[in-house]
C-alpha cells in the first residue's frame, strides 16, 4: 500500500477521477481516501513513480 498527499482533492468526484484513472492501468487498484488531510491510499501493482504520475496527469499534484 502506498501513502500519498495529494494536493486539490475537494469532493468524492475528485477520488472517483484519481481511481479511475489509476485503473486504466491496474484495473484491481483500489484508493482510500481522506478529504480533509489530503491523502489517498493507493492498493495497486503499479510502481511509487507511475502511481504519482497518473494521479498528477489526472489534475491532482502529489505533494510527497
Amino acid at each position: 500500500m502506498l501513502t500519498l498527499t495529494v494536493s486539490g482533492m475537494t469532493c468524492g468526484g475528485c477520488i472517483k477521477a484519481i481511481t479511475r484513472a489509476l485503473q486504466v492501468q491496474d484495473p484491481a487498484a483500489t484508493v482510500k481516501a481522506d478529504l480533509a488531510s489530503q491523502t489517498v491510499e493507493v492498493q495497486s501493482s503499479l510502481s511509487p513513480e507511475l502511481t504519482r504520475q497518473i494521479i498528477g496527469d489526472a489534475g491532482f499534484p502529489v505533494i510527497d
